[in-house]
């Protein structure tokens, strides 16, 4: 028999602990397919879209705080740069004070014809006076050049600290959106998660789900199960969780999370009951099978063919379950007990997963 866990009360899922499952002594799965019962779409629907939401909101409000820290850094440069050209306009003043000094010290206070008359050696006047005015003239237009590209600095710097502030009240703007569809998606979750759990309860499957596929140019062969996971219970693992050691690879995933076919196929079974609760097997060229278990909704039916990425079905926690999470397994048979290690047998397809398994 199956050890049994109770299920945890409703958490919230952006933080998801390290998830695990009892998957040893299942009893035997119950039909369904296309003639099975359908209690409708929407939660699944739902959370779907919610999901597509959320990872745009995500996109965008990551795009906006990169752009805030990017504008911040501008501004602070803008910032060294006026207080330099500014240090630079008070050390050329300085040097006009210094001129006027050295003017003043060599006559500069009398008549220019009274200091040839005085002189005693006028043409040495003559050329001093000319190289005073030359300094004092280089001197002025530095400051003036200066002065206008402080100015231009100024203005440059108001600019970009204007745009940092708006970037800041847009990404507050973000970060309120982005919190408002995680609530959603948290209680729609929930509310497809409740729907499964009936199903099962009930021993009357839901059909296949059928959601639009996401576009994708990837030609790979092969990809992991999910997108978007933190790895927990790995292959063989041992513990008092389990009568005997474990037979997949656990992913940390949120439930409604899209579980994808990790390669192209043929799906075997999709069934409920027992303790792997809602499952999908697809078989893939080689003999080699794939199971999907613990699924909260699937969205084939026995029969249909698969291609590498395209969703059969929707994490949840149905079953011999501690939390939400993907149980997946390859195997060298459709049943239960010929399970080899999920993470060696996706690396020799070039799949390698990221994390360390528990």
């Amino acid at each position: 028999m199956p050890l049994s866990h109770r299920r945890p009360r409703p958490r919230p899922l952006l933080s998801v602990p390290v998830l695990l499952c009892v998957l040893l002594g299942l009893t035997p799965a119950l039909a369904t397919g296309p003639a099975a019962a359908a209690e409708g779409p929407s939660a699944s629907a739902d959370v779907a879209r919610l999901y597509e939401e959320a990872s745009l909101a995500t996109a965008r409000y990551e795009e906006g705080r990169r752009a805030a820290r990017l504008q911040k850094a501008k501004v602070r440069k803008l910032d060294r740069l006026l207080s330099k050209k500014r240090r630079h306009v008070r050390v050329l003043h300085d040097d006009l004070g210094r001129l006027a000094s050295a003017q003043y010290r060599t006559g500069g206070g009398l008549p220019y014809t009274a200091q040839l008359l005085l002189a005693d050696s006028p043409d040495a006047l003559v050329r001093g006076k000319q190289a005073m005015w030359q300094a004092d003239l280089a001197v002025n237009s530095a400051v003036a050049k200066t002065q206008r590209a402080a100015a231009r600095l100024a203005a440059a710097q108001r600019d970009a600290d204007r745009a940092r502030r708006a970037l800041d009240r847009r990404n507050v703007r973000l970060a309120k959106l982005k919190r408002g569809i995680e609530r959603k998606l948290e209680s729609a979750r929930w509310a497809l998660q409740g729907e499964a759990d009936r199903s099962v309860a009930a021993g009357k499957c839901r059909g296949a789900v059928r959601l639009a596929q996401p576009k994708t140019s990837s030609t790979r062969a092969w990809v992991a199960p999910v997108k978007k996971y933190e790895l927990s219970a790995g292959f063989d693992s041992a513990g008092e969780r389990w009568a005997r050691r474990h037979t997949g690879q656990d992913f940390a995933v949120g439930i409604g999370a899209p579980v994808r076919s990790v390669g192209a196929g043929r799906v075997v079974s999709v069934s409920c009951g027992g303790g792997f609760g809602i499952e999908v097997v697809v078989r893939h060229r080689g003999g080699y099978f794939t199971q999907y278990a613990h699924l909260a909704a699937v969205t084939v039916d026995q029969g249909d063919k698969v291609r590498a990425g395209q969703w059969v079905g929707q994490a949840g926690t149905t079953g011999n379950s501690t939390g939400p999470h993907l149980h997946f397994e390859t195997r060298l048979t459709p049943d239960f007990g010929s399970g080899v290690d999920p993470r060696k047998w996706l690396a020799e397809r070039g799949v390698r997963l990221k994390g360390a398994g528990g």
